[in-house]
């Protein structure tokens, strides 16, 4: 198939093109950056094209840094005591009698991070509580078991009505001011909100409650018990990235009285395991992008190669799916790279003509390209067609023309804001986020997990996928509004188009303040309809893990700020956590 052919492109011919070659800075909104043309050719005149810089942060992780990861957890010891430690956990959960003993191993398994090993009698478990008419009474009047059974069991797709709850509320459909004693109870009901459906008022009640009185909470409260409380009002467990979550609760679990030493030295050291597949993953990332040739030539574009690796362990961190993190860590730097080509260095002639050429997917179009777009439109042709290819060598389908289109849709929604830029348009809220969602990447990024999931792909999944199905797009709006609130200062300050917080004020003539709690107001409405339609989707569940995943990334990169854009602070230290610092285990 002649479109799905690798065409060589040799880098060494381009000269780097550095953010210090800026001619001149265009006042945000204004029609600056004009493009000087040559009378006697049709090409653009590049070197004559005013630049903007954005002045990013260069990469705090170098080649070499990246090729000395290792680890002593690779040795066939430590996988023969991990197997050894999953037999004593697999007999402990059979032998739990007990229903609150099951679901507090549950969900202790599943915040250690260890679940995916557990899946068959996890299931089984919960099967049995759904469908067991007297579980009702082993919980009832007990807020914290009533909750977690609850959460635990909306988390797995069973559906469980908010009435559960019922008891716990007054005639006047209020919870009872007496669950104020019960601080256990009422973080449980708190996370357990988080589950909630569009329109159940009972659990808005919850989380309102919860929330007011685990602020407000003083007197002597168990250590473990405060920490637990903090964590879940800094961000909620339903909203945490599941590798990070696993590493902060190992900790925490490790001070529990009640801790269970063989399922805790089976989280330590499955962890550290896990971390070297990481680290081997992030030395043939770096090499691959060192090859590709984009980071020496292109040094107006972040270079974020660690930190797109780390955005894949958050969409699926189980060790099985390494070939969907090498796929996304590729794609999600190649989107970063494009991203600044049209918010920094692009010129607008130039990023109509790169619009159409992705459109084309036609090597023949890069004809009228400058150079630097040349070895952009060849890096990302090489390597979704490669991608493509692998596809279809081990399943027969061509799943060229859905990545393809999620690219083209991509770069259109990119130029939709370009233009919006260089006219000094402010789009209304609505306007800018029916095409924010696009142009926040998501769609690319879930089409290109799906064909990479080491699943079976069906041509009937292929078209939901690649005509963006619910949980792509709401996965997707919570990534741009999550984006939005930690980025939009500094990006406007660069010359950016308005984001969704200066569209709402512009156009409902409010505060900044009150801008971005309406913001994160929509966050939550819309996790409430990717709650109710993760339950609804038929598309496999390793998929759908996927989009919720990613949303939850999107949360734990822009929780303290542009978590991206500036790697370092939190940042860092993440980093650090998960794929360099192994968890130190004490020898027994």
């Amino acid at each position: 198939m002649a479109h799905m052919l690798l065409f060589q492109f040799s880098p060494s011919s381009l000269a780097p093109l550095q953010p210090d070659l800026v001619l001149l800075r265009p006042p945000s909104g204004a029609k600056a950056r004009r493009n000087l043309r040559c009378c006697a050719s049709t090409q653009v005149t590049e070197l004559m094209t005013a630049r903007r810089s954005a002045n990013y942060h260069p990469s705090i992780w170098d080649d070499d840094f990246m090729q000395s990861l290792t680890s002593d957890y690779k040795g066939y010891t430590c996988l023969e005591r991990v197997e050894k430690l999953k037999e004593d956990v697999r007999r402990t959960l059979q032998e739990a009698a007990e229903l609150l003993d099951q679901l507090e191993l549950v969900d202790c398994i599943q915040r250690l991070g260890v679940g995916y090993h557990f899946d068959k009698e996890i299931k089984e478990i919960l099967k049995t509580i759904s469908i067991e008419p007297n579980n009702a009474g082993l919980i009832e009047g007990d807020l914290y078991a009533t909750a977690l059974c609850f959460r635990l069991l909306r988390q797995h797709e069973y559906e469980v009505p908010q009435g559960v709850f019922n008891r716990f509320m007054d005639d006047s459909s209020s919870f009872k001011a007496s669950l104020c004693n019960d601080v256990k109870g009422m973080l449980s009901l708190y996370e357990a909100s988080y589950l909630a459906l569009e329109g159940e008022t009972a659990l808005d009640e919850a989380q309102a409650f919860t929330y007011r009185h685990l602020k407000g909470l003083k007197g002597n409260i168990d250590s473990n018990l405060k920490s637990l409380v903090e964590h879940a009002l800094e961000l909620p467990l339903h909203w945490r990235m599941l590798r990070l979550e696993a590493r902060w609760y190992i900790d925490t679990y490790e001070r529990m009285e009640d801790m269970n030493p063989l399922l805790l030295e089976l989280a330590k050291l499955d962890f550290n395991i896990v971390q070297t597949v990481y680290q081997g993953q992030v030395r043939k990332m770096s090499r691959w992008w060192t090859d590709l040739g984009l980071r020496q030539k292109l040094g107006f574009a972040r270079d974020r190669l660690m930190e797109c690796y780390v955005w894949t362990i958050g969409v699926k961190f189980e060790p099985q799916f390494e070939q969907c993190r090498d796929v996304l860590t590729k794609i999600n730097q190649l989107i970063t790279t494009i991203d600044d080509v049209y918010d920094v260095y692009g010129s607008l002639e130039e990023l109509e003509l790169f619009t159409k050429a992705v459109d084309r997917w036609d090597t023949n179009a890069m004809e009228g390209l400058p150079e630097y777009m040349k070895i952009c439109f060849l890096a990302l042709y090489n390597t979704v067609n490669e991608i493509a290819y692998d596809t279809l060598k081990e399943q027969g389908l061509d799943v060229i023309p859905y990545l393809q289109k999620s690219w083209a849709d991509l770069c259109k929604a990119y130029l939709v804001e370009a233009r919006w830029y260089y006219s000094g348009y402010t789009p209304t809220f609505d306007e800018y986020l029916n095409n924010g969602w696009i142009s926040i990447s998501g769609p690319v990024i879930l089409v290109h997990a799906y064909v990479s999931l080491n699943q079976m792909i069906t041509k009937e999944a292929l078209d939901c996928v690649g005509s963006y199905a619910n949980i792509m797009q709401w996965s997707s709006m919570i990534l741009r509004l999550a984006d939005d609130l930690a980025t939009s200062t500094d990006e406007l300050e660069r010359g950016d188009v308005p984001k969704s917080i200066q569209c709402y004020m512009h156009e409902n003539g409010a505060s900044k303040v009150v801008a971005m709690e309406r913001m994160r107001a929509r966050i939550s409405d819309i996790w409430k309809k990717m709650n109710r339609d993760v339950t609804l989707s038929p598309m496999p569940q390793p998929f759908k893990d996927a989009a919720i995943n990613l949303a939850r990334m999107a949360q734990c990169v822009y929780q303290y700020g542009d978590g991206f854009g500036i790697p370092d602070n939190e940042s860092k230290d993440r980093i650090l956590s998960l794929v360099v610092e192994p968890i130190q285990i004490m020898e027994s």
